[in-house]
Formats: structure tokens, sequence, C-alpha cells
């Protein structure tokens, strides 16, 4: 009898002992702190996506903003008002939270040392995001890929190659190599060197090419074009070009104008050579001076 009688006295929840908790007024107040944590998380949930929803929707709706950096800041705003409905919880139920956050503090500490080539790439997509380097849609050269930009997460970076693969490059390579953003500026300028040969009349070669390249619509005329002799090969005379053309046209451009320019030139009778080589075989003095002498010798037999 005693021991039931010490048993019925244990503290057991909350200050509250065994006898305590078997009575109405203690379940009725459980219930309603059961009901109370569940509106407060659906609350919660509630207010994060609605908070999430607007993050996202403020960036998409001026095209001076950054869709990517809001759409992070609306994930980090999201999880942040979730973290404080827990607490909202935790509290209701008399839990001291200060002591949870310290252990949670602990055990992220304990985490991060177990996790830090995952958590390097958190950092590097959260440096990504935050300093923009490139952004959904860019064309980009990263750590010998070349492709657009599809998605930016905090771990990885997803982009469509030239021949449409997905892949996924950790943020840790992406931020810690060089990245080569195309899509940065409007315009770029291209550039091709074509020879002619040594008797092609400079004047008419340097004519052909400004005017096969300018008539062309997507050629810019400012900044200025640069056409000039630029090499003396040993084979031909190289002139170096550089004109400006819309960064969207920029490959497709290129490539036209390097037959259009060859065409023209073909057109003008200006000579576009090609290496060539002389071989002259050291023994050939010698075998030809040996046939003369036996045709000599044959000839005065003769007489």
């Amino acid at each position: 009898m005693e021991a039931l009688q010490s048993l019925m006295n244990t503290e057991i929840y909350n200050g509250k002992t065994l006898s305590d908790l078997i009575t109405l007024e203690f379940l009725a107040e459980l219930m309603g702190n059961v009901l109370a944590a569940v509106v407060i998380l659906v609350a919660g949930f509630i207010v994060a996506s609605w908070v999430k929803r607007r993050i996202v929707r403020l960036g998409d709706s001026h095209a001076s903003l950054d869709t990517t950096l809001f759409h992070f800041l609306g994930t980090v705003a999201r999880y942040v008002v979730l973290a404080f409905a827990v607490l909202f919880v935790l509290n209701t139920f008399g839990v001291q939270t200060t002591s949870i956050i310290a252990a949670i503090g602990a055990a992220g500490l304990a985490i991060g040392l177990a996790m830090q080539g995952a958590l390097s790439n958190v950092a590097a997509g959260v440096m990504i995001i935050l300093f923009r380097p490139f952004k959904l849609g860019d064309f980009i050269d990263v750590n010998g890929e070349m492709g657009t930009v599809k998605d930016i997460t905090l771990n990885n970076t997803v982009i469509a190659s030239l021949s449409n693969l997905k892949v996924i490059i950790p943020n840790s390579e992406v931020w810690g190599n060089t990245i080569t953003n195309y899509s940065e500026y409007d315009t770029r300028r291209a550039e091709w060197t074509f020879g002619v040969g040594y008797g092609a009349n400079l004047a008419t070669a340097e004519r052909v090419i400004r005017d096969t390249i300018m008539s062309d619509s997507r050629s810019h005329a400012e900044p200025e074009p640069f056409i000039q002799v630029n090499t003396l090969n040993s084979s031909s005379v190289d002139f170096l070009v550089r004109v400006w053309v819309d960064a969207a046209e920029y490959f497709q451009y290129q490539a036209d104008m390097k037959r259009k320019v060859k065409e023209a030139l073909d057109e003008a009778g200006v000579d576009i050579p090609f290496p060539t080589r002389t071989v002259i075989h050291e023994n050939a003095t010698t075998d030809g001076d040996a046939a003369e002498q036996t045709a000599k010798g044959e000839a005065d037999a003769a007489a």
C-alpha cells in the first residue's frame, strides 16, 4: 500500500504527480494544449506558405529583381516561420525552449563538422544566390561545362548543355572556379583571321572583307569595326577582323561571316592561299651529273 502511495506521488510531467495526471482537470488541460498545438502548427504552415508566396511574387513582378534571390529568401522566410511555430508549440506544453535551442546548436556544430563537404556546397550556393554571378536562363561556361542555367539550389547548379543534356554541378565547384557568363552583356565582339596570298592586292582584299561583313544587318557600325593586316605568315598575309554584334546572334553570325567572306574573296579573284612546301632531294644533282657524263662518253665512243 505504501509502494502504491509512493508511486501515485511520483512527479511525472511538469511538476504533476501521477495522482494529478489521472484527474479530469489535468486531462482537460492536456487536451487543450494538444488542440492549441495543432492550431498553432496549422496556422504556422499557412502563414509560412503565404509569406513565401508573397516574397516570390514580389521578385517575379519586377523585371529588375533577381527571381533566384527572391525564391531563396522566400524559402528561408518559410523555415523561419515554421521554426517559431514549433517553439510556440513547445512552450504550450511547458517545455523550456532555451535548453533545447542550446542542444540544437551543439548538435548543429557536430553535424556541421561531419558534413563539411555538403555544407561547403550550401555555403557556395548562398554566395552564388547573394552575389549573382549568373541567373536563370544565362548561358555560362564553368568547370569545363557550357550550357544554359536551368536551376540554382543551395546544393548544386543545373545547366542544359549544348546537346541538351542535364548537367548537375556541385556549388562548391561552381563558386571555386572561373565563371564565364556569355549572357551578362547585350553585345559581343566577333573575331576572325582571313589570309590572302602575297600577290593579292591588299586594298582590294580589305575592301571586300569590309563590304561583305558590314552589309550584314547584324553587324554594328558602332563601335567601329577593326579590319587590318595583322600577321605576315610564311604563305599568307593575315587580316585580323573584329566586329561587334548582339550577344544573342553571336555564334550563328560568326559562322555565317566565315563563309560569306570566303565566297566574296573568291568572286573578287583574291587568292586565298594554303600552305605549300618545296622538297629538294639532296642526291638529285649528283644523279643528274652522272647521267650527263654517261651520255657524253657514249657520244665520244661513237665518233
